[in-house]
């Protein structure tokens, strides 16, 4: 006896009409009942085809609420995130503890055979930074 099972066992999901789960035929009807009525309200008044213009962006969120799916979340779960992200989120900031005389002095203990010379205000630097400064 064979008996088949899906191979992706998580990702089933049982069917209510034509191959529409419930959540599907629910968000379905419903856009379909909001675009009829925009449609059907604002035809006298535009005309067919920009009623229908008018009504997309209605009707759209609607549909993706039933449809869209996206690592294990809805559509309203997701757009949820991605506001909240985009809105709350501060962003993240670098602040350096070292100062560039700090890096030089790095730089300088790493570097064998470079000597460092004194600056008249104390501060140790290359012979050939000082010969620049000099100049300028």
């Amino acid at each position: 006896m064979v008996i088949e099972i899906n191979k992706d066992i998580d990702r089933y999901k049982e069917t209510v009409i034509m191959g529409l789960t419930a959540r599907q035929m629910i968000f379905s009807v419903v856009s379909v009942v909001v675009g009829t009525g925009i449609v059907l309200l604002l035809y006298p008044f535009i005309g067919l085809t920009p009623s229908v213009y008018v009504a997309i962006p209605a009707v759209a969120p609607i549909a993706l609420g039933g449809f869209y799916s996206f690592n294990g979340m809805n559509f309203y779960e997701f757009m949820g995130r991605k506001l909240r992200m985009m809105f709350t989120n501060r962003p993240l900031l670098y602040v350096s503890t070292e100062g560039e005389t700090t890096i030089h002095e790095i730089r300088m203990a790493g570097e064998p055979g470079r000597r460092t010379v004194k600056r008249k205000n104390g501060k140790k630097q290359s012979p050939r930074k000082e010969k620049v400064d000099q100049e300028a």
